[in-house]
């Protein structure tokens, strides 16, 4: 399946169409729910347009635990639907929708008590075995304490009597959902990223579009849609205040901290699971690195700027310790991140608590909201969303077809996996980083591999980042809707979170490979180098750059 290139040239075109046509559909919010949502109308014969005020995930979606899980604990709370619906789209992602983006992850869930906790968390991990068409991946198994200590020779012998063994799956969440938009615009949606709503087109009571403000130009455009879909998860309140009515549910923020650690530094064959006293842990596998999470903690400030703070940190390495036998210190950790999750508020404080389920309400005629819910089961939001959408449509409107919709990337993917090592020796690359490609671009690889063809400069690594070639950076430009350094280094590549320096090395020389196909000038570019220095800075703390060490995270004032 040929992609259509979100470059330069396709998002003027866009801002054009976004000012001229009337959509059924304008969707705001380029998060993996306003994304899915944009394919699911489109794919069902409805004209759409997807806005997001930023980039592609670059709030909640590209700062999550990077899982695709049913959720065993909320097994525990009894919530059994919530955990079929998410068993079901993990089944989904992995077999059908997105083998080339989402992949099985084994974990062991340390035992620290005999019998009692090993039936009772096997019985609820049988459980998790046969729920929702959990049945594509291996099931789980009983280990004991020299079975466990053979898989995670990293964990310390008192820190177990045995486990269990699991799995779940996994995604790089910013690519999934860029992924998702891409698919939206290959059908025929409108994208366009740095396009915020400042307000809300009105005839009388009923909301009739969205007037949208061009962060690049700075020119205002009126997008006029029958139908206008609030996907904003954690902004969804801000952004409702501007119809000047309350929406029925308000939308909580929880905090989650993640650490990246080298992969070297906790010996493990598998992925960790362990319960805290307030929230899970996870030790998950992510290229040379470990991902260490997550917090779970209240946020009421500002939105766009979620910071880790000296305790969060702490916090994570304490609970990673107790099951180490080589404690991590600070200097082991190579980058930070932080995320906010939006759920449903309740009666209570306790973000841990509140609902990850998702709500769809209508709170003024032609706005839909949705929010809630978890990335896994996007998909049904999307849905759900859209029949509510749907509804206020004077024809019929087909039902969602986006089960069986694969992602760009998706079709073929197999193919090319089995012919890996031919692409690898026609294009020069070692098979590694083939293999590489294929996990991140799936059956657009061969587009990849093009750029290579046409200049072997690009088959090099990026000086300062070494896990990405410089062709993905011009890829990320010319076809992925990046538009700015921090988009290619941030969420196109994981070069921001993964090296210990948050990309300090590699900013200067991807920002001149992509200069020539963006249209800067030298002073674009100094720009655009102060700028991605500034937000690895609020990112990293206030000491990072000037040290040249990773600081863990500012603590917030």
């Amino acid at each position: 399946m040929k992609s259509v290139p979100l470059g330069p040239q396709y998002r003027e075109a866009t801002l054009q169409r976004l000012a001229d046509t009337e959509f059924d559909v304008l969707v705001i919010g380029g998060g993996i729910v306003g994304a899915g949502a944009a394919l699911d109308a489109i794919s069902r014969g409805l004209s759409v347009a997807l806005v997001e005020a930023r980039d592609w995930a670059s709030g909640t979606s590209s700062r999550s635990s990077k899982l695709i899980h049913g959720g065993l604990r909320y097994l525990e709370q009894r919530d059994f639907g919530l955990v079929r619906e998410a068993l079901r789209e993990r089944s989904l992602l992995l077999t059908r929708l997105a083998p080339h983006l989402v992949r099985p992850v084994p974990f062991l869930y340390p035992l620290r008590h005999r019998l009692w906790e090993r039936c009772y968390v096997g019985a609820g991990v049988t459980l998790y075995d046969t729920m929702g068409g959990s049945r594509v991946m291996p099931r789980h198994r009983q280990l004991t304490r020299s079975g466990a200590l053979r898989e995670a020779p990293a964990l310390h012998p008192d820190a177990l009597v045995g486990a269990i063994q699991y799995y779940d799956a996994q995604v790089d969440d910013a690519r999934y959902t860029m992924m998702v938009a891409r698919t939206a615009a290959h059908y025929g949606a409108c994208v366009a990223t740095r396009a915020e709503v400042t307000g809300f087109l009105r005839e009388g009571e009923r909301v009739t579009g969205a007037s949208v403000l061009d962060a690049e130009s700075g020119r205002t455009i009126d997008v006029r849609a029958r139908r206008v879909v609030n996907a904003t998860g954690v902004w969804t309140d801000g952004v409702g205040r501007m119809t000047g009515t309350r929406t029925p549910f308000s939308v909580r923020a929880s905090k989650g901290v993640h650490l990246l650690v080298r992969r070297d530094r906790i010996p493990l064959n598998t992925g960790l699971i362990t319960r805290t006293a307030k929230s899970v842990l996870f030790v998950i596998p992510w290229g040379r690195h470990w991902i260490i999470g997550t917090t779970d903690t209240p946020w009421d400030r500002d939105p766009d700027a979620p910071v880790a703070d000296e305790a969060d940190v702490d916090y994570l390495l304490d609970e990673v310790n107790t099951l180490l036998r080589i404690p991590l210190t600070r200097e082991d950790v190579v980058g930070v991140y932080a995320g906010l999750r939006p759920l449903l508020s309740g009666e209570t404080d306790d973000t841990t608590r509140l609902s990850r389920e998702h709500t769809v309400a209508e709170p003024v005629p032609g706005l839909v909201v949705v929010s809630g819910g978890k990335f896994t089961t996007y998909r049904v939001m999307a849905k759900d969303a859209v029949d509510v959408a749907a509804e206020g449509l004077e024809a019929s409107v087909p039902a969602s077809v986006t089960a069986r919709l694969p992602i760009l990337g998706a079709v073929g993917f197999e193919v090319l996996w089995n012919e890996r090592r031919r692409l690898a020796a026609d294009s020069g690359l070692h098979v590694a980083r083939v293999e590489h490609l294929l996990k991140r671009y799936g059956a657009c690889t061969p587009e990849l591999l093009g750029l290579i063809d046409r200049d072997p400069s690009l088959g090099e690594p990026i000086e300062g980042a070494p896990d990405y070639l410089r062709a993905e950076a011009v890829y990320a430009v010319t076809h992925e809707g990046a538009l700015h350094l921090e988009d290619v280094l941030s969420r196109r590549m994981r070069v921001t979170m993964e090296e210990r320096d948050g990309g300090r090395a590699a900013c200067h020389h991807v920002a001149e490979l992509i200069a020539p196909y963006l249209g800067w000038d030298t002073t674009d570019l100094t720009g655009e180098i102060d700028r991605y220095l500034r937000y690895v800075q609020a990112e990293r703390g206030d000491d990072d750059l000037a040290s040249g060490d990773p600081a863990i995270c500012p603590t917030p004032a």
